[in-house]
């Protein structure tokens, strides 16, 4: 289904102009459950922890997760601003309680921007006023927060899915901001997703890390971690639905199907990307080794070049699988670029390389890689690298 954060029912949102970006576009969302609402959250696993994340740590430790409204903010980090930093995005959480009229634990934050650069509160302070005027519930309401979570990103993340639970329709909808900085270890990275199921707090924490695990976590556009990532659930229960043992599975279905099409988004629109590129890794001993010898082949820079250029170079994917530090048997591993072998016990199909040259010249593409070590698997999603992403990232800050 079509939709975003307001499909579910009871959540209002809108993004306004708060005159933090340059270019004065949409840069301030807020996210308002009509009534309490469960929360669950995973964080930056990166040290250098930005303001907004310490907060919304704190205030989900504080109120036992419950929370009514995530206010956000695009164009500034707020991240190694210390501790004026601290305090804005504290203020940033007050300022939207006393509009919500609930308590500031129930208040969630999250930034996306520069590094290193002071989030002006004046600013948001001023345009929460107007934000909160502006809530709406219906679809167009969500794709403007949507947009006023988005820095580089070339167009806005959203998602809805429907299930059947207890013989009654729940909803779950998402939205999601991310170009580059993408390695989510759990870059910048924001993920914000609702759900009308009432759900407890540990069901809704373990769905939440399934999912993230299965999507969020299998994605890659740059092997870097932001100091900012937050993916954020909220279930607010007005469907009448509730989600127990009985029903978590396809609850987590559902979820992550909302989860895995954010993500997707995330990949497609990396910076300079314009190939999305899946990474399937068989043959492993362990899916734990799985995962890793799939991301280091993800975020090898010669793997994504040759993919930009439509190479269908083997061998680095080959070397990146052998050098991964996982279990790998070079006799009996093979190599695949679409529908084609081009290595395989042993053995390279040179002859088969016009043929995945031809395959390389699309936009959605899958690359395989057999470790020949085992039973288990792994797939993540990349992009390719092109001359903008170094164009985007040599002046981001000039």
């Amino acid at each position: 289904m079509t939709g975003g954060v307001t499909s579910p029912r009871g959540f209002r949102a809108t993004g306004v102009a708060a005159g933090i970006k340059a270019n004065r576009g949409l840069d301030l969302a807020l996210l308002v459950s009509d009534g309490p609402a469960q929360a669950a959250a995973v964080f930056t696993t990166n040290l250098a922890v930005a303001a907004p994340v310490v907060v919304s740590r704190d205030h989900l430790e504080r109120s036992g997760g419950t929370t009514r409204a995530i206010i956000v903010n695009s164009g500034c980090a707020n991240a190694c601003t210390g501790d004026e930093g601290l305090q804005v995005a504290r203020d940033m959480a007050w300022e939207t309680a006393r509009l919500v009229n609930c308590p500031v634990d129930q208040i969630l934050v999250g930034s996306t921007g520069v590094i290193g650069v002071a989030l002006p509160i004046e600013r948001v302070r001023a345009a929460l006023p107007m934000a909160f005027e502006a809530l709406g519930a219906g679809n167009d309401a969500g794709a403007l927060a949507a947009r006023a979570i988005m820095t580089t990103d070339p167009f806005p993340k959203e998602s809805a899915a429907q299930v059947s639970i207890g013989g009654l329709d729940v909803t779950i909808g998402g939205m999601a901001k991310g170009s580059g900085m993408i390695e989510p270890m759990l870059a910048t990275m924001l993920a914000f997703v609702t759900t009308d199921a009432a759900v407890p707090a540990a069901l809704l924490d373990r769905a939440l890390r399934e999912a993230v695990n299965e999507t969020f976590n299998a994605i890659t556009v740059d092997g870097e971690c932001s100091t900012n990532d937050s993916v954020m659930l909220l279930a607010n229960g007005a469907s009448g639905a509730t989600v127990d043992e009985g029903s978590y599975g396809t609850f987590v279905a559902g979820l992550t199907a909302v989860c895995r099409e954010l993500a997707l988004g995330i990949v497609r629109g990396g910076e300079g990307a314009t190939k999305l590129v899946t990474v399937v890794v068989t043959g492993a001993a362990s899916s734990e080794e799985a995962r890793k010898a799939a991301k280091a082949i993800a975020n090898s820079l010669l793997v994504k070049t040759a993919i930009h250029g439509g190479d269908p170079n083997w061998g680095r994917l080959i070397a990146v699988a052998g050098r991964a530090s996982v279990a790998f048997e070079l006799s009996r591993a093979a190599v695949a670029i679409g529908p084609t072998v081009l290595f395989k016990n042993g053995r390279p199909y040179d002859e088969a390389a016009p043929e995945a040259a031809e395959y390389l010249k699309g936009t959605d593409l899958t690359v395989s890689v057999d470790l020949g070590a085992g039973a288990a698997s792994s797939t993540v999603w990349t992009c390719d690298l092109s001359a903008e992403y170094v164009r985007i990232n040599a002046d981001y800050r000039t």
